[in-house]
């Protein structure tokens, strides 16, 4: 600070201070503005820190829900009367429905009567079963009680003898015996019951093939390591013409949901040679060097997951080195569908690549997660998520209806709240709000993927998230968790062709383990009818495989959503009124 003794004298000396002045002030408000965009990410650290992971999921069932910017139009008006019309017959049935549920639901102790029961009767002492006036007592009936038991698996050694026939005294005739079926491993050592077992236990219930010896070990046999892996490899050349067919299925489906997490990889002892037009290979060789430059004997590579959202309800997993577009480029090479992801700048631009044979569109889950993730603004968020959840009651009522008349009430609801969220969004100039703030960040967001976020309206077979695709991951992340890396390419593509089978298995409630042998049975009788293995069709033909307890948990789930967004309807409508 000058002294007042100090000042300049003359008018452009004058000038000049005050220009000094304003710059430094500029300065000290840059820098405060960054401290401030700074101490809002640590306390967000800290927040997560000591409070743990948040769900983005908001609702607001209180009766202090503020009022929303587009609820003057006609158009919201009559989309609200018909949804409260609804609330009621939600809440009604539901009511009903749950009330006989708890009438049936009786609470049942007995054990399924499918379980083989053995009998054993106690033998009594002598003074139980002897009388000291009449002797010996006579048995009038049985207290009968049930102990669940669990015995370990039971392995055993089937012994085949084919028999040899030949005419005796005549060489010249040769030996004839019955032709030997085609079996996974040579010689018939294994059948494909144990590879069932294996890759369910791996790629299902999470467990490394070191921790599978245990297991196998307590039934009585300790197969090595290297036996185990070679049954995984015989599935592997057994299902692959299966696998591609249930790839170009996903491939020709109306819409897509993509997504990828990471999957550590051991790097080779030699860099791999780039092949010439071979994006792949050269990617890796690329990875390879870029890894051994650092000192590094990992790399951390990507398993990508492709969800069919429609017509093929199959998960396909794609190990990757990179999370270059590569990957999708090829998944998608001859494809015209929609596509539907987070708006990383890999997926746009495989899309914009695709001269118009891909769509792309945005998943409301990543935005609304931006906006619940700001710390700044309070107020604001609240109301755009608010806004947000509007879109999502939406959801709920269009759930179980068919597409077309889902996309019906898109176009006649949706589009009025996303009218709506859109003039608010244009109501809040951009400059007002800190330009590093994770609000701001937010609304660029949603301002940059506008056209995208609206797309899902216009077709009822796209949700409106890419959430059920995303959770897809966690099966990677258990897995991850549990054998760590994978040990080059062709184990984590491996991996990945396991995790197609069981995912897409485990998609349709089907018992994993069961499924699988069925599949490798009918494979190795020469079944080419691939249609016929596929998890929605097979599970036609095989109820008894259904874990239906799944069903009924999502279904009631379900069921649960719904009546919660019809209490807020009711709510809403009764705060109104006062």
């Amino acid at each position: 600070m000058h002294d007042a003794t100090d000042m300049p004298k003359d008018l452009a000396s004058c000038w000049a201070t005050i220009q000094a002045q304003a710059d430094a002030n500029a300065q000290q408000a840059q820098k405060i503005e960054e401290l401030t965009t700074e101490m809002e990410k640590l306390r967000k650290m800290l927040s997560h820190f000591v409070n743990g992971h948040t769900s983005e999921k908001r609702v607001f069932p209180d009766a202090r829900q503020t009022y929303l910017p587009f609820e003057d139009s006609q158009e919201y008006q009559e989309a609200r009367a018909e949804a409260e019309a609804e609330a009621e017959r939600i809440i009604q049935t539901y009511t009903v429905r749950r009330s006989v549920r708890k009438q049936n639901r009786r609470r049942d102790e007995s054990f399924p009567s499918h379980l083989r029961r053995e009998e054993q009767i106690v033998d009594a002492t002598g003074a139980v079963s002897q009388c000291p006036m009449h002797g010996a007592r006579t048995v009038i009936g049985y207290d009968t009680t049930e102990t669940l038991i669990h015995r370990r698996p039971e392995l055993y050694v089937l012994v085949k003898k084919y028999p040899k026939y030949a005419c005796e005294g005549h060489a010249e005739c040769g030996v004839g015996s019955p032709e030997r079926p085609t079996s996974l491993v040579e010689g018939d050592r294994y059948s494909t019951s144990i590879a069932a077992a294996i890759v369910e236990a791996k790629w299902f219930h999470y467990l490394p093939l070191y921790r599978q010896q245990d297991l196998f070990a307590g039934s009585g046999w300790v197969p090595s390591r290297s036996t185990l892996k070679n049954v995984v490899g015989k599935v592997e050349f057994a299902v692959d013409p299966f696998l591609l067919f249930m790839t170009r299925r996903v491939q020709a489906d109306i819409g897509v949901g993509i997504d990828d997490t990471s999957c550590r990889m051991l790097l080779p002892q030699v860099i791999p040679e780039a092949i010439p037009g071979d994006a792949k290979s050269q990617r890796l060789a690329e990875k390879v060097a870029e890894a051994r430059a650092k000192k590094q004997d990992s790399l951390l590579a990507k398993m990508w997951v492709y969800s069919g959202l429609h017509l093929a309800p199959y998960n396909i997993f794609d190990f990757r080195v990179s999370r270059h577009r590569d990957g999708p480029d090829d998944f998608f090479q001859h494809s015209r569908c929609k596509v539907q992801g987070d708006c990383f700048s890999g997926n746009l631009s495989v899309v914009l690549k695709s001269d118009e044979r891909l769509e792309f569109v945005a998943c409301w889950g990543h935005a609304r997660r931006k906006v619940t993730e700001a710390e700044t603004y309070q107020a604001e968020a609240e109301q755009l998520l608010r806004m947000i959840q509007a879109l999502y009651d939406i959801e709920t009522r269009a759930k179980d209806m068919t597409w077309h008349d889902r996309e019906a009430l898109r176009k006649r609801e949706s589009s009025v709240v996303l009218n709506g969220i859109k003039a608010w969004l244009d109501s809040i100039p951009l400059q007002t709000v800190l330009p590093k703030s994770d609000f701001a960040e937010a609304l660029r967001y949603l301002h940059n993927h506008w056209e995208s976020l609206n797309a899902f309206v216009q077709d009822g077979r796209i949700p409106i998230d890419n959430n059920s695709v995303e959770q897809l991951m966690k099966q990677v992340a258990l897995g991850r968790k549990a054998w760590l890396f994978v040990g080059n390419v062709e184990a984590g593509e491996q991996s990945a062709k396991m995790m197609t089978l069981v995912s897409s298995a485990r998609r349709h409630d089907l018992d994993v383990g069961v499924y699988i042998q069925d599949v490798l049975d009918q494979l190795l009788a020469g079944q080419t009818d691939y249609e016929s293995l596929l998890p929605d069709v097979w599970k036609k033909s095989h109820p008894e495989a259904v874990r239906v307890y799944r069903q009924e948990e999502r279904r009631d789930k379900a069921d649960r959503k719904q009546y919660e967004a019809a209490q807020r309807r009711r709510t809403r409508r009764a705060l109104d009124k006062r």
